[in-house]
């Protein structure tokens, strides 16, 4: 999903919002201390659990939900989870499929878009597993906030949209092999005056980027 949509966020989630934590290593479960302005919500007794969600016939996204979430950091994953699966969903619609746009605000619908397009432009389809892990909410300045996925596309294959058939190998991008496959993608939030989380710039951090290191399995 990073490629065309791996637009350069600014340092700020808002205006006038302080940026002290919007680039801190990500580590799930690590003992650093919280991003500067952000709020501590009471955490939910909500358990772990797993999420299978399809996508056409022949993809599903995984989701690896942490335990612990409150009401409103759960929207806000929900938030990125429905746009990445709607992307798919478009690429697998041809296009026709753009319930996705209404997840996101200007500049990341416009990549996003972009991204969609040159699937459906090059006559390209994806088939497999993806898996989002490691959700969290690392920055949160009121109705502003920074959700961090990691993301492993290992488990998907670029096909031909015509006849549905997988590409050979060596026409499979490099994006979908290790170690380029397991990412961490950062998406700034935004909670417009209908209550609604939006996403609005999205940021990409490869695994051997500081940022990345808690997506290692």
């Amino acid at each position: 999903m990073r490629g065309l949509i791996a637009s350069a966020v600014a340092a700020v989630l808002c205006a006038g919002c302080a940026a002290s934590g919007a680039d801190r290593p990500f580590t799930p479960g690590g003992g650093d201390a919280p991003v500067s302005g952000a709020t501590s919500a009471a955490p939910s007794s909500a358990p772990p659990r797993s999420e299978t969600l399809s996508v056409g016939d022949d993809l599903k996204v995984v989701v690896e939900w942490p335990g612990g979430l409150d009401a409103e950091h759960t929207q806000m994953i929900e938030t990125f989870r429905d746009a990445y699966t709607g992307m798919f969903e478009a690429v697998v619609t041809r296009g026709k499929d753009t319930r996705y746009l209404a997840l996101m605000e200007t500049q990341a619908g416009q990549s996003s878009y972009e991204w969609v397009k040159a699937y459906v432009d090059g006559r390209r389809g994806v088939r497999g597993t993806a898996r989002l892990y490691g959700l969290m909410v690392s920055g949160e300045f009121e109705t502003a906030a920074q959700v961090d996925v990691c993301v492993d596309e290992s488990g998907l294959r670029l096909t031909d949209a015509r006849t549905g058939r997988e590409l050979p190998a060596a026409r499979q991008p490099a994006s979908y092999r290790p170690p380029k496959s397991t990412y961490l993608q950062s998406a700034a939030v935004h909670r417009g005056d209908d209550g609604t989380w939006r996403i609005k710039l999205f940021r990409h951090a490869a695994l051997t980027n500081e940022r990345a290191k808690g997506c290692r399995r």
